[in-house]
């Protein structure tokens, strides 16, 4: 039975990352799969699969939105010049691939991932990656990789709030981990930049002196990493968690370009691309765009930080936001625990989009071009739409699979409690394992810890565990599990037009996320010998 409520995570693995599957077959014979043996080994019933799978196509909907949202901002940035002077402002800054990277997808990811969350984060900044001369294949894969670290207290603190509201204590007890998640990333945490630029240099290089190239970046990249992390740190302990992932960014992002115009810690050298566009090209291709102000070119950007920042800490607009247009589905054909949520004026999708409109309006003055580029960017989406419809129907009736006839455990916690019954001994590691897999499954860190949170309760009071710490490797597992998430992969590369080569990104976004599970395992296997 073990082996069958596996498959959700096998087949998608072995599919795509091995047999190099575009998403689109791969996610529908392993839907095909796992709806065919939940109907026979785990006794759901048609009624229940029917209502499992319903859901998964409703929640294709809002991702959908939010991937033209994300499509259309980039659209509207190209028509106006405003993305060749955003180019030319990085170029401004800095002409070293190293860096720009880590400011595109570690510190502005991170502060879209701090007020949205979602998968947004990788949406917004591969297309940037792209603009600036990143090959596709690059600009997704960093993209997915440098949306982990501020992804545990994403969207104000979504994960915590929502993943931990199952387990008893209540707000006390969340923040107490919150602050354990940050003491855990002062050593795991310090690593990510440095693995970002790693995979950079190692898959995307030129392949002559790699070693000096990224040994050249060591002391920045891990000076960046554990500001990163004290931030944090000082960020839960004086102000709270809700603001984590929204502080840092702004603050480390504040301190990074210092260094840079400094050059703290930065070599002499400057690594450029080996690839297509030069950086210089890029910088000097459309003299027209160097007329329109830097504030003009970024404002639609600006507008989308803004406007998800507002929506969601601002109570009173957040509540009058979420009565109107509310298209949430609730209690599905008649089952009380199978609902799926969609708040349609609040959405990151509703926000790109209101932005890119003012964006077109106040950069060319006119919004003829609108209807052309929304066309253009829905013609695009159709295989991603169904890749993502039997994904989510996949991992709805992955979910929903206590509801059987049977009385087994759903699937997930079938796999957890057989995983702990052999491996409760070396738990730290498994741990933040179990985070990043519920991630890579359910496609939500949120999901991932509501889902499996009292698991890893339950095994650290009968391991004699410090259950905070056991709690804050799932919320960082889950975090890191952004990275190989398959509908993040599916939606990410659809926007850098890479549709079908979803396997080529999830090898690649694997290794870090390896990497980044054995340093949580090592840091919590520390941590408990000291508390």
């Amino acid at each position: 039975m073990l082996l069958i409520a596996l498959l959700a995570v096998l087949l998608p693995l072995i599919l795509l990352a091995g047999l190099n599957f575009p998403a689109a077959k791969g996610m529908a014979i392993s839907a095909g799969v796992v709806l065919v043996t939940a109907a026979i080994f785990w006794k759901m019933s048609g009624l229940v699969l029917l209502a499992s799978m319903l859901p998964g196509l409703h929640k294709t909907l809002p991702i959908l939105w939010i991937l033209f949202g994300a499509l259309l901002m980039l659209e509207v940035l190209k028509k106006t010049g405003a993305i060749q002077r955003i180019n030319q402002g990085f170029m401004q800054v800095t002409t070293d691939r190293r860096v720009l990277t880590i400011l595109i997808v570690y510190l502005f990811g991170g502060l879209i991932e701090g007020v949205s969350g979602f998968g947004t984060p990788a949406m917004v900044t591969a297309p940037l990656m792209l603009a600036l001369g990143f090959n596709p294949l690059a600009a997704v894969t960093l993209a997915l990789v440098g949306d982990s670290t501020s992804a545990s207290f994403g969207a104000v603190g979504t994960p915590l709030t929502v993943g931990l509201s199952n387990l008893p204590g209540g707000a006390s007890y969340i923040q107490l981990i919150g602050q354990m998640i940050t003491r855990v990333e002062l050593t795991a945490g310090t690593f990510v930049p440095t693995l970002i630029i790693w995979i950079l240099i190692k898959f995307f290089g030129s392949k002559t002196n790699e070693t000096g190239k990224f040994k050249e970046m060591l002391p920045w990249s891990l000076a960046l990493g554990f500001s990163y992390s004290l931030v944090a740190f000082i960020t839960v302990h004086l102000i709270g968690y809700e603001f984590a992932s929204i502080v840092t960014p702004l603050v480390v992002l504040g301190l990074t370009l210092l260094s840079i115009r400094m050059h703290w810690l930065l070599p002499a050298s400057v690594y450029k691309n080996a690839w297509g566009t030069s950086v210089d090209s890029v910088h000097n291709n459309d003299k027209s765009a160097s007329s329109m102000p830097l504030w003009l070119a970024w404002l639609p950007y600006l507008l989308v930080v803004i406007l998800l920042l507002v929506t969601r800490t601002v109570e009173p607009i957040r509540y009058l936001l979420d009565q109107y247009l509310d298209l949430s589905w609730v209690q599905i054909l008649g089952f009380n625990d199978i609902n799926s949520s969609w708040q349609f004026l609040s959405s990151p999708g509703t926000i790109l989009t209101v932005a890119a409109v003012i964006g077109l309006a106040f950069q060319q003055r006119t919004l003829k071009p609108l209807i052309g580029s929304a066309k253009s960017v829905l013609q695009g989406m159709k295989l991603t739409g169904f890749t993502l419809a039997v994904t989510l129907m996949m991992v709805q009736i992955f979910s929903n699979s206590g509801l059987n006839q049977g009385d087994l455990a759903s699937m997930p916690t079938y796999i957890a409690n057989s995983i702990a019954e052999i491996l409760a001994p070396v738990w730290p590691f498994v741990a933040p394992l179990l985070g990043e897999l519920g991630s890579f499954i359910t496609g939500s860190a949120t999901v991932s810890t509501l889902t499996f949170a009292p698991i890893q309760a339950n095994v650290a009071q009968q391991a004699g565990l410090n259950g905070q710490l056991i709690m804050a490797l799932q919320v960082i597992g889950a975090a890191a599990g952004n990275m190989i998430c398959v509908h993040n992969i599916v939606a990410a590369s659809a926007v850098v037009g890479l549709s079908g080569k979803e396997g080529q990104i999830l090898r690649r976004t694997a290794i870090p996320a390896l990497v980044y599970w054995l340093l949580l395992g090592l840091t919590g296997a520390i941590w408990l010998i000291f508390i």
